[in-house]
């Protein structure tokens, strides 16, 4: 609430006019006038002082983590736990996320009263933010003083990378068979049980399977099928010097109507927005067909995860995606040099880049000469107000029979990522049968 200066200033002229005409008239009508003006005064600042003395905000969020476009719903509580009523109070949201709601003007809040309401706030960004710090003011009814107060954040808000769903996607033609299982006995203990036998001499110890044995009465060992998936690692481009955007375009976004039609959101006009998004979008799908996922991306510090599976993995990966930043000097052929002699045969390896220097092609063929057989996701720069061009890049990579997704600005990213597919359902060749030429 804006203080009212001509207001102040108007009482300040009756002040100064009463006690002026007091002094050179000497009537009681300045004087009156003069003491009416102090009165209002003093009155005002009294109300103020108290005005906040017992105001208690509280908000709360059911959850912490969300995904970009979804709707934040944050609750706020106002209490009053004593008296004199607050006749307005204002509160000021001051986080640090994107067109976040929670401002309000709340008037009449009386003693031992409270107040409750809802802000909604549509998630279009990435990374995590803090839920305050909270800016409460209030006055006397007249505006003249006001008395702030701030409460500090407690809560901080993880805004996850936007996923699409992937109905299909080129599978990296490692050396191992990938996919389902391939039921295929094996010594070798996998996650793939197959059932019980009989015991026979030279089977160690640890494959006895107790349950089984109790029940038949004799010593029963566990048989294992061989595991035919082989890792899925991502590999990210975030070197600074190549990564291009456009003009951002502010999206208007009204609290009161989102039940009515739910709000689409777009990616960030950003091209290693789009590198995150497919990122996520293309692990949570390998992930979910229980496939080993690891990542690794350099940004301005070198980040790895681990491959592993299951759903612990799923939100691991998320959240790293979530913090990751275009601030590295590595470029990707660095980056697989780096990694790539850490990765054992038959391994699949994805790169996501918006690059369009040659590196590209060396990075593969560095992946080829360690029986590494990649897919690459090409970021076209060029629709992002980038240099460079794209289609040499992809002409280079399909004579190498390299699975190629390319994705521009705007691109569905479901049909992009699964156009390919039909083009590269083809049996592994080796590396004699490839003409390697930059």
């Amino acid at each position: 609430m804006k203080p009212t200066f001509a207001l102040r200033w108007w009482l300040g002229g009756i002040i100064l006019l009463g006690i002026s005409g007091w002094a050179v008239t000497g009537l009681q009508l300045f004087a009156r006038l003069a003491y009416l003006g102090l009165l209002l005064v003093i009155g005002a600042g009294i109300l103020a002082v108290f005005s906040m003395r017992g105001i208690h905000l509280n908000r709360q969020a059911r959850i912490l983590r969300a995904s970009m476009g979804e709707v934040f719903e944050e609750h706020f509580e106002v209490r009053n736990s004593t008296w004199p009523a607050c006749q307005w109070l204002e509160i000021i949201n001051r986080s640090n996320l994107p067109m976040s709601g929670g401002s309000r003007l709340l008037t009449g809040i009386g003693p031992h009263q409270r107040r409750f309401y809802t802000s909604r706030t549509l998630l279009y960004r990435r990374g995590a933010f803090l839920l305050g710090p909270t800016s409460m003011a209030s006055g006397d009814p007249l505006g003249l003083f006001t008395i702030r107060r701030q409460v500090p954040a407690k809560d901080t808000l993880v805004v996850l990378p936007m996923t699409v769903p992937i109905a299909d996607f080129p599978p990296p033609p490692g050396l191992l068979p990938g996919g389902k299982a391939i039921r295929m006995r094996t010594s070798d203990v996998t996650p793939h049980a197959a059932g019980v036998r009989d015991y026979v001499p030279s089977d160690p110890m640890k494959r006895i399977h107790w349950p089984s044995t109790a029940h038949r009465g004799r010593f029963m060992v566990k048989e294992f099928e061989q595991d035919p998936q082989s890792d899925i690692w991502l590999f990210l481009d975030a070197e600074q010097d190549i990564q291009a955007s456009l003009p951002a375009q502010a999206g208007v976004f009204i609290e009161d109507s989102w039940w009515l039609r739910r709000p689409n959101v777009a990616l960030p006009r950003d091209s290693f927005e789009y590198v995150i998004s497919t990122a996520a979008s293309l692990a949570r799908y390998f992930l979910m067909q229980r496939r080993a996922v690891g990542l690794a991306c350099a940004g301005g510090r070198t980040t790895i995860v681990s491959a592993e599976r299951g759903d612990r993995q799923v939100n691991k990966i998320m959240e790293t995606l979530a913090f990751l930043q275009p601030d590295g000097r590595m470029p990707l052929l660095g980056l697989v040099t780096m990694r790539a002699k850490l990765l054992p045969i038959g391994t699949g390896v994805i790169l996501i880049t918006p690059s369009t220097r040659p590196e590209v092609l060396l990075a593969v063929e560095d992946l080829y000469s360690r029986n590494l057989r990649p897919v690459v996701v090409l970021i076209k720069a060029e629709t992002f107000n980038g240099t460079g061009d794209s289609e040499s890049i992809i002409a280079g990579l399909l004579r190498r029979n390299v699975p190629v997704c390319p994705v521009g600005f705007g691109d569905d990213l479901s049909v992009q990522l699964a156009l390919p597919v039909v083009y590269f359902q083809r049996p592994y060749l080796p590396k004699s049968y490839f003409n390697i030429r930059i």
